[in-house]
């Protein structure tokens, strides 16, 4: 999974950021602000799986990181 965010973490940073998101199989099944609601939606959808969650931050959060 790692491998997969790296490469697409650019992408994940335009299009949810502030948000969280759940992973299954290099797929993002669930996002929004409130992880356990994400984690929730993801198992409700796929209750066998192994989930992944992240949380993409805002630019202005990742220069203050900086």
């Amino acid at each position: 999974m790692e491998d997969w965010f790296a490469k697409h973490s650019k992408e994940l940073s335009v299009k949810y950021p502030g948000r969280h998101i759940a992973i299954i199989d290099n797929k993002v099944v669930s996002v929004g602000r409130v992880p356990s609601v994400v984690f929730k939606e993801a198992k409700k959808k796929y209750p066998k799986k192994k989930i992944s969650l992240a949380y993409i931050p805002t630019d202005e959060e990742t220069a203050t990181l900086l």
